[in-house]
């Protein structure tokens, strides 16, 4: 199994942009140094918790400072931004990284978001995703076009000596490798992916969601009339891992550091005010113990227990070809989570089984 990190970040309010900032690009350059695939940085206008606005910042830093690991924003929101004008900024970084990038999208989740971009709620922005979706395959494709749509307008003319010369929008080799994230069974995000042949990207993974995703990418795919090839190395995965030496010790590191106090100041308040949004019951509760909470929601031991751990994952939910975990702020004291890091790619990786069929 390839690993990765999501650079979320869970950075705690009281850090500032600078702070966050440095802490990220630090992150890029350690992932790689560990052996990590992959380094996502997510995209978040309001949660003081998660606050990057503009992942493309952290990652043209990085591109100067790393020579191997792809980068991906994590995710562009494509109903807050014109799409032709993201897929010219997407193409030029796939074209400085050589390749080694990965463009991340998603139809948003938060409504304070949402209506910071002045939309009084969510329901267009899947279908405004799609047409995005469209309009940048046009732009890539570095052919002429005209195109008006439901939400976007957009044309590019073919050169002529009556026009300065247009630079080229096409991704690096010609073709821009997109991942889409949905988090809920049956994710209609998750069916587009699987439709247009994008990398699906499951959020809030349990097994049973993981199993749902790819059957739901799958289902989509066929429904397409997808004959190309692919299988469950391509699905990626989003988890909360911490590794250390022995079970003990990384135990104590997950519930005394910054992990606990994501999820207590954060994570947990935010499952509650979802599952009061939702009617529904919440996961957590900010009485549950943290202990617990280590113990039955995260994968958290020594390497063998990690390992273990995820080849239940797999088994339960037939597998998936690269997690992403979690990024925490550690900026603190880096070497605890810089370690584990380093641990999930050389000793965890080659140990985990993935069913790739």
């Amino acid at each position: 199994m390839k690993f990765g990190l999501f650079q979320t970040p869970f950075s705690p309010p009281e850090r500032s942009p600078r702070e966050v900032f440095d802490w990220s690009v630090s992150q890029a350059v350690a992932a790689e140094a560990a052996g990590l695939s992959e380094f996502w940085v997510g995209q978040h206008f309001t949660l003081a918790w998660e606050a990057i606005p503009n992942p493309e910042l952290v990652l043209a830093a990085a591109a100067r400072e790393t020579e191997t690991i792809v980068l991906a924003p994590g995710a562009h929101i494509p109903p807050y931004v014109h799409p032709a004008g993201l897929a010219s900024q997407a193409a030029w970084m796939s074209n400085i990284l050589k390749g080694r990038y990965i463009l991340g999208v998603a139809t948003g989740v938060n409504p304070v978001d949402g209506q910071l971009h002045g939309f009084a709620d969510m329901k267009r922005n899947l279908a405004m995703t799609v047409e995005s979706l469209d309009i940048m395959e046009k732009v890539w494709s570095g052919e002429p076009f005209e195109y008006t749509g439901e939400y976007w307008s957009s044309s590019f003319p073919a050169q002529t000596d009556a026009l300065p010369p247009l630079r080229s929008m096409r991704p690096h080799g010609g073709t821009m490798t997109v991942a889409m994230g949905g988090a809920s069974p049956n994710s209609t995000s998750i069916q587009v992916a699987g439709a247009r042949g994008l990398i699906p990207l499951s959020f809030g993974a349990a097994p049973e969601l993981v199993k749902n995703h790819w059957d739901t990418y799958a289902a989509a795919a066929a429904a397409a009339g997808r004959t190309d090839g692919y299988d469950r190395t391509l699905h990626h995965v989003t988890l909360d891992v911490f590794v250390a030496d022995t079970d003990a010790e990384a135990e104590r590191i997950a519930v005394e550091g910054p992990i606990a106090k994501a999820w207590r100041g954060h994570l947990i308040p935010n499952e509650q005010r979802r599952a009061a949004r939702a009617g529904t019951p919440p996961v957590w509760s900010l009485d549950d113990d943290m202990r617990d909470i280590v113990r039955k929601h995260l994968i958290v031991g020594s390497p063998e227990t990690v390992i273990e751990k995820l080849n239940a994952f797999v088994e339960g939910s037939n597998g998936w070809g690269t997690t992403l975990v979690f990024g925490h702020d550690f900026s603190d004291d880096p070497a605890p989570w810089n370690y584990s890091l380093e641990l999930l790619a050389k000793e965890v990786g080659p140990k985990v089984g993935v069913d790739v069929k």
